[in-house]
């Protein structure tokens, strides 16, 4: 079963490869590296349906809400879950216990916004994903987009990884002042701010996943 999509390093049992997703507002938009969270498109199934999921067919679902490896073949391994409450549950504990390599794994199966190559290659089984992921750019304007990508490539640079934030209900502008403000955190303590970005991002996704 494939479903819309979205968006793997360490562990005892094989690993798993990942997609990701996003679309192209503007061109101007190719040096910007945001990850939106907003979920649309997206098939979904009951708990049941999952937990009779093969193995592959499983993975392929779970690679739809995080790109860590790690994370995706020990929610595989999980099941059978009775309830949506212990499936989000139990992707917090995996999560929790993830490392910093696991996390940026998870961070690099976003694509950067105007990237259409890698969106046609790379990340095609995940473009559905880019209708709804992007509504706060909507309205944006000029300005507070050039000062987007110029501040996500000054993260980037500093952090190694791209900006990560669940973007839900937010504008251009109120992303912009969060990501000026993280700008000065250690090193240290912002991986685990990103982390916690991803793993609201992926509880979402669960969500819809099991809508």
């Amino acid at each position: 079963m494939v479903l819309g999509t979205e968006y793997g390093v360490q562990g005892t049992m094989p690993r798993a490869a990942s997609g990701t997703r996003y679309s192209v507002l503007n061109t101007l938009y190719s040096t910007t590296n945001y990850i939106f969270a907003s979920v649309v498109n997206l098939s979904s199934m009951n708990i049941d349906q999952l937990n009779r999921l093969s193995e592959a067919d499983a993975t392929t679902a779970f690679e739809q809400c995080c790109g860590s490896a790690e994370w995706v073949e020990r929610m595989v391994y999980s099941r059978p879950f009775e309830s949506l409450g212990e499936v989000l549950e139990t992707s917090d504990t995996i999560w929790e216990e993830c490392d910093v390599d696991d996390y940026e794994e998870a961070f690099s199966h976003h694509p950067k916004i105007g990237d259409v190559e890698s969106l046609s290659k790379k990340y095609a089984n995940t473009k559905t994903w880019a209708v709804g992921e992007q509504k706060g750019m909507e309205s944006a304007d000029r300005a507070v987009i050039e000062k987007l990508a110029e501040g996500n490539a000054a993260y980037e640079e500093k952090y190694g990884y791209i900006f990560i934030v669940n973007a839900t209900g937010k504008s251009a502008a109120e992303m912009l002042a969060l990501l000026e403000a993280r700008m000065k955190n250690d090193p240290k303590d912002e991986i685990h701010i990103a982390a916690g970005e991803q793993n609201k991002i992926t509880k979402l996704r669960l969500k819809k996943l099991l809508a």
